[in-house]
């Protein structure tokens, strides 16, 4: 049987999710990945962009005149020797040319060629090694310049790289643009994907969170919740995962059943074993009694022998009707529900277990106010009862026994503590199981704990829709039973 969850489902790709990792991942790798190809294509193109101007750089200087220009023209303007025999030269180039006296530069405009600074001048023949160089001209910016010496005349000419720069780093923009669009693409790609993968994983997940919810240690467990047959394929990871959680559900469901239907004829045999045994424990227990008649006429040994006998039937007669309470509870409890005021039961209580046991000190808090809940009194009487006959069992003679009433919210809250030497450690969180009981050297009334009381205690207040708790150190040791009022 295939059962669906409802209610809110995490998101695959909440933080520290594994979808999450995922998306990042991937998102990180494109991302390094465009980042490369970015890279690795703007050195490449900056470099084919070089080459080129290197390339025409050599094709002007293979025009260059094998021997020097008249330095001045017929309208008496000064240029560089080389300027007007330099075919090819683009707009914004530049020639450089010195001897041993005297140095002059122009650049190419569309107007013609105009001269550059003196200053200008020294910084390109500063800059200029054998070979191409680029230099970065002031206010110019960067050049490619390959030297010549014709004649004893060195002649440097440059082309610029500005438009080659402007035109890589357009380029470069638009890659950045296409990686940022690529990585966007690829995080809403893989968070489909992811999610659409995963799915199957996070209902394997939420069904092993609901089985996980439910108490298994407790009764009857429905245990026929399973991960749909569609996640539960053996021929992928995810499948092979949700086939051998069913697998263990159903192998978990068999020995669940198993226990329970032995737990059911223990209980079955409990109670009718409880039951047979009350006529008999009643009836050793009235002819124990009636020999109390002739008693002082038998020999000392067999009177002992016969308030053995009556004592220890009664004993064994409050452990069967405890067990056989225990067994009814366990079976559903038939509780004769109505208004209980709880600080009228409590001083009554308090006030019996006085008189049982006037070697300690008791004392009642209850608020001016009824604490009124739905209950069954005779219930509730024995939870406070066997809680106050607790604190007496183990506790030395002149403890400080407290029973309070007191109202928490939408419950009230019963309390009963003292300042006795504590519950072992070991102890304390099995409490109100049955049949457990302190050491010999802890129960101060020999013969009288059953190791039952607290387990009543317990199946009692459950039974009501309560709670019940305990803590405890030495010096303190606290009771406290919480039922919602009336």
């Amino acid at each position: 049987m295939t059962v669906q969850l409802v209610g809110d489902e995490p998101s695959p790709i909440g933080p520290g999710t594994l979808g999450r990792r995922l998306v990042i991942q991937v998102a990180a790798t494109v991302a390094i990945v465009a980042a490369l190809m970015a890279m690795i294509s703007f050195a490449a193109m900056r470099a084919i962009v070089v080459q080129r101007t290197d390339s025409q750089l050599a094709d002007i200087l293979s025009r260059q005149p094998s021997a020097p220009y008249d330095s001045s023209d017929p309208s008496g303007s000064r240029s560089p020797h080389g300027s007007g025999g330099l075919p090819g030269m683009p707009v914004g180039g530049i020639i450089v040319e010195s001897t041993g006296s005297s140095q002059i530069g122009a650049m190419l405009t569309r107007v013609g060629w105009v001269l550059l600074d003196d200053s200008v001048v020294d910084h390109i023949l500063a800059g200029s090694k054998a070979g191409i160089t680029t230099v970065d001209v002031a206010s110019l910016g960067k050049y490619r310049f390959e030297a010549t010496v014709v004649n004893g005349t060195t002649s440097i000419v440059g082309l610029p790289l500005t438009d080659a720069d402007n035109i890589v780093s357009t380029v470069l923009w638009i890659e950045l643009a296409l990686a940022a669009l690529a990585i966007a693409g690829a995080i809403a790609v893989t968070r489909v994907v992811v999610i659409r993968n995963l799915r199957p994983l996070h209902e394997v997940a939420r069904v092993a969170a609901e089985v996980s919810r439910r108490e298994l240690d407790r009764g009857e467990v429905d245990l026929s919740l399973r991960v749909p047959e569609t996640n539960a394929d053996p021929s992928n990871e995810v499948g092979r995962v949700g086939l051998a959680l069913n697998t263990m559900l159903g192998n978990v469901e068999s020995a669940l059943a198993a226990r329970q239907a032995s737990e059911t004829k223990v209980r079955q045999f409990v109670a009718d074993a409880s039951h047979e045994l009350r006529n008999p424990l009643a009836a050793i227990r009235g002819y124990a009694e009636l020999t109390r008649r002739g008693r002082d006429e038998l020999p000392e040994d067999t009177q002992f022998a016969m308030r053995r006998i009556e004592s220890e039937s009664e004993r064994m007669s409050k452990l069967v009707d405890d067990l056989l309470l225990l067994a009814r509870l366990d079976n559903g409890p038939a509780l004769q529900l109505s208004e209980v005021e709880l600080t009228d039961l409590v001083a009554n209580a308090t006030a019996d277990a006085q008189v049982a046991g006037p070697d300690h000190e008791w004392e009642v808090e209850v608020p001016e106010q009824p604490v009124v809940v739905k209950a069954d009194r005779f219930r509730i009487h024995q939870v406070v009862a066997n809680l106050l006959a607790n604190s007496r069992t183990h506790t030395p003679p002149g403890t400080h026994v407290l029973a309070r009433v007191t109202v928490d919210g939408m419950y009230a809250v019963v309390t009963v503590s003292d300042d006795g030497p504590g519950i072992s450690p070991d102890l304390v969180t099995k409490v109100f199981e049955r049949f457990v009981r302190a050491d010999a050297s802890r129960v101060r009334k020999s013969g009288q704990s059953t190791g039952l009381g607290l387990a009543i205690v317990a199946a009692v207040v459950q039974a009501h829709g309560g709670t019940v708790a305990v803590t405890s150190r030495p010096g303190r040791t606290v009771f406290e039973v919480r039922l919602r009022l009336a």
